[in-house]
């Protein structure tokens, strides 16, 4: 009796021991996540690596990109389980000039994912709990909130370094999207580390042609490397003034978005409506729009 009650206190300790371990585990990549927040001079720097069109004479290759900007990330929301991080891009000395840019919202063991197909449809996916056990999914959206991609991993702490790594499907990017029509799919490979002076962003693409069926032909490949590098937050006041007049806009339109995410039903999009995208409708409401109108813009989009 006294050997058996020295292995189940032995067993209690040690699940004891691993509870605290992963707790301790999770408020680092807590913290991680959040250092992301603040105020930062950003190089954007994009290069396409490898070509393989069989039309070799005829393809363009995108134009290597070097691109400087100063980004505001706004810490939207501080839970134990989900955190919320608005970019705010400034390209001047007032409201006019904030760019709403991309958002990345991070959940703690997340089973609910919508993989990105292609002509902007995602397909949603439920996980097993034990294959998400101790991982973060990276949400990220749209600059009107829409879908972008989304992928989960753990964040990774050893040798003094700390990063996130995961691959998945999303649309073109930004950047190629007004340009480039031969492929429709970009597998994104990102890295996200934390450094000393801030945080880099590293990229190792595939360009992809999707068909109907699902199959793919590798277009080209390309990296990218978007460095991070922390400043005094004085140099954002402007993107924080900015937030501040429109947050109660955004959250609106984030709470549409979740009701419709909590559909957890596949989601395809209008490519615009009225002649014009989702972006320009939602910039062009006032801050004080109410909800009715902001459910309005983008009930017309959603394909159902």
């Amino acid at each position: 009796m006294r050997i058996n009650s020295i292995l189940l206190s032995s067993t209690f300790l040690l699940v004891g021991l691993s509870v605290k371990s992963q707790d301790l585990k999770k408020q680092e990549d807590i913290k991680a996540i959040k250092s992301m927040c603040g105020c930062y001079e950003v190089k954007f720097n994009f290069a396409e690596t490898f070509q393989y069109s069989k039309d070799s004479i005829n393809y363009k290759p995108s134009k290597v990109k070097h691109d400087l900007g100063l980004e505001w990330v706004e810490l939207v929301e501080d839970k134990s389980n989900k955190i919320v991080l608005q970019h705010l891009l400034i390209v001047g000395k007032t409201d006019a000039d904030i760019v709403k840019h991309w958002r990345q919202d991070w959940q703690y063991e997340n089973t609910d994912i919508y993989d990105f197909v292609k002509d902007r449809t995602w397909k949603f996916e439920k996980l097993q709990a034990k294959n998400v056990k101790g991982q973060w999914t990276q949400k990220v959206y749209q600059v009107d909130d829409s879908p972008r991609y989304e992928g989960t991993a753990s964040w990774v702490h050893v040798d003094g370094t700390t990063y996130w790594r995961n691959t998945t499907d999303a649309p073109l990017p930004r950047r190629e999207h007004t340009k480039r029509d031969d492929y429709n799919v970009l597998k994104r490979r990102n890295i996200h580390e934390i450094t000393k002076k801030g945080w880099i962003h590293e990229q190792d693409n595939d360009k992809i042609i999707r068909d109907d069926n699902g199959n793919d032909v590798l277009l080209a490949q390309e990296k990218g490397v978007d460095v991070y590098t922390k400043v005094d937050d004085s140099k954002c006041q402007v993107a924080k003034n900015f937030w501040k007049s429109n947050n109660a806009l955004w959250q609106k339109v984030r709470l549409k978005w979740e009701i419709e995410f909590k559909k957890n039903k596949d989601l395809s999009l209008q490519k615009s409506v009225d002649g014009k995208p989702l972006y320009t409708h939602l910039f062009e409401l006032k801050p004080d729009a109410s909800q009715a109108e902001v459910d309005k813009i983008i009930d017309s989009f959603l394909i159902k």
